[in-house]
């Protein structure tokens, strides 16, 4: 195999997973809590550097000391890192706070391009949870989500989750983590120790998907020292579930895009009936690959999330149906390979459960076998997180939408199937007497917004940051190019020809095996 073919096997494989996020996520570096430190401390702030494509810039790195939690006065104190990116201006405007996705994943992975730093600070704060000396890490949990070797979403595997929740929460709170103080009223109190520790009067945020949630909270409680806010991919409250109906609806609207593509509709009468036919009589397996219909699902909407990504997914739904499975095995293949350390499982369960959480609800409604894709990667979670994570709930008013003057800019797309645009545009644009949206046409998730168009990008948020007025002037429609030119079916093949399939299968089920021996360690 070249490195050309090589290089595409690796970047279809990452794709696979939705590393999108996990690759924004760096593994955190531990910190600890520094002897004699007192809570607001910021301690050990050093100078260090950043570096984009053109530009150096001067930096700043220390440790934020902050209560575990704030409501009980004998908390244990915690650690978190805090960067600040200086601007090349020597009188910066306001500073730019950054509020990454997740739940899960860590707040200092950003990389501010040249625009940003150009009139501005850039500021990064550790998430409680991942970032710094706590990190509610639940490897019990990495091993269970692989399932039973059948369906990843049946019963009997999503009994095995919840089992794998219910130890990792009893080891943690048995470590002494108090899981009642990873809370986003507590992230924004963080934040807000950060810029008194760092002498900003007033700041900018800049949010994306679960950050929005951040920031959402942050202008409520302090709207004082919140100059602009800029949302990527809105996330209103109640919104740490994906709905089955509102994904069908999206395949729908991808179908429907499809049938207005020339080379598209040449090939398929309708992409949502194909794929319905495919999901009703899912085939069991490719070669000596098993095929796991749930790990197929999930996989398949985390690629749906980016338009990139979003015509590989049909592509293998469409092989399916004339009869090859191959991309579905490479799928469930995928899965196995990335899923288990995509998040960091604590923190995902303890914030979203914490302030999303319904104990009316039954998840399994999340199934729904009568849509294409249901909702799996909620049912996964969220299913047995009901029976099996312990959730504080956070008070009301943090699980509501609350009016707001901050000037606001919400920012999603139009096929955004993490966060899609109806929740921002219905749910919390009517809230915010200074807001205003800007839809980005047959464009999806986070990504879309900072790689399609960067320079349109970069003058959509100067502008806003600048005078309160969003220049969308750079952005053009371009439509959805449904053209794959290596997709997982053919990916399969070439892996099984050149006998990677061979060590990537074995190497899987020892993995597994081991991660089934360490799962029933941990629960005994």
């Amino acid at each position: 195999m070249n490195l050309k073919v090589f290089i595409l096997v690796i970047v279809i494989l990452v794709l696979a997973g939705g590393a999108w996020f996990f690759l924004r996520a760096r593994k955190p570096t531990p910190i600890t809590v520094p002897v004699g430190a007192k809570s607001g401390d910021l301690l050990d702030l050093q100078a260090c550097e950043y570096k984009t494509k053109t530009s150096t810039y001067q930096a700043e790195c220390g440790t934020l000391v902050v209560p575990e939690n704030r409501q009980k006065p004998e908390a244990r104190l915690i650690a978190l890192p805090v960067k600040r990116i200086k601007s090349a201006s020597s009188a910066p405007a306001e500073p730019i706070f950054y509020l990454a996705g997740g739940p899960g994943q860590s707040n200092m992975g950003f990389n501010p391009r040249d625009a940003l730093l150009t009139g501005h600070d850039v500021v990064l704060v550790g998430y409680r949870g991942v970032d710094g000396s706590s990190v509610l890490n639940c490897p019990e949990i990495g091993s269970a989500i692989l399932g039973d070797g059948q369906d990843v979403t049946s019963p009997a595997s999503l009994t095995m989750v919840a089992e794998a929740m219910r130890a990792c929460a009893a080891r943690l709170e048995a470590e002494g983590v108090d899981l009642a103080g990873y809370s986003i009223s507590e992230v924004v109190a963080d934040m807000e120790a950060a810029r008194q520790a760092l002498g900003y009067p007033k700041i900018n945020l800049l949010s994306e998907s679960y950050g929005t949630r951040v920031a959402q909270i942050y202008a409520y409680l302090h709207p004082q020292v919140v100059s602009r806010s800029a949302m990527i991919g809105v996330n209103p409250p109640g919104h740490f579930i994906w709905e089955a109906a509102t994904i069908e609806r999206q395949v729908e609207q991808y179908s429907q895009l499809c049938a207005r593509d020339a080379d598209c509709r040449q090939h398929i009468s309708s992409l949502a009936d194909s794929m319905r036919k495919v999901a009703q009589n899912m085939p069991k397996g490719w070669l000596f690959i098993n095929i796991d219909p749930g790990k197929v699902k999930i996989i398949s909407h985390v690629l749906l999330y980016h338009r990139s990504t979003a015509p590989m997914a049909f592509d293998t739904w469409l092989a399916a149906e004339r009869g090859d499975p191959s991309g579905f095995a490479l799928m469930s293949l995928a899965y196995d390979l990335l899923m288990p350390k995509i998040f960091i499982w604590g923190d995902l369960l303890t914030k979203g459960g914490n302030i999303d959480y319904d104990p009316d609800r039954d998840y399994n409604e999340l199934r729904a076998p009568d849509f294409i894709l249901g909702s799996p990667m909620s049912l996964l979670i969220w299913q047995p997180a009901s029976q099996g994570w312990p959730i504080y709930p956070v008070a009301d008013e943090f699980r509501r939408v609350h009016p707001s003057d901050v000037e606001t800019l919400l920012i999603n797309g139009s096929v955004d199937f993490s966060t899609p645009l109806e929740l921002g545009r219905d749910e919390l644009l009517p809230a915010l007497k200074n807001g205003k949206l800007v839809t980005l046409a047959e464009m999806g998730h986070v990504n879309d917004f900072w790689s399609v168009n960067p320079s349109a990008a970069d003058r959509l948020l100067t502008s806003f940051y600048a005078s309160g007025q969003a220049d969308d002037s750079g952005f053009t429609y371009l439509p959805v190019d449904f053209k794959v030119s290596l997709g997982f079916p053919l990916l399969a093949k070439i892996l099984l020809g050149t006998g990677l399939l061979f060590i990537i299968v074995p190497g899987l089920g020892l993995a597994k095996l081991i991660r089934k021996k360490a799962h029933r360690r941990n629960l005994s």
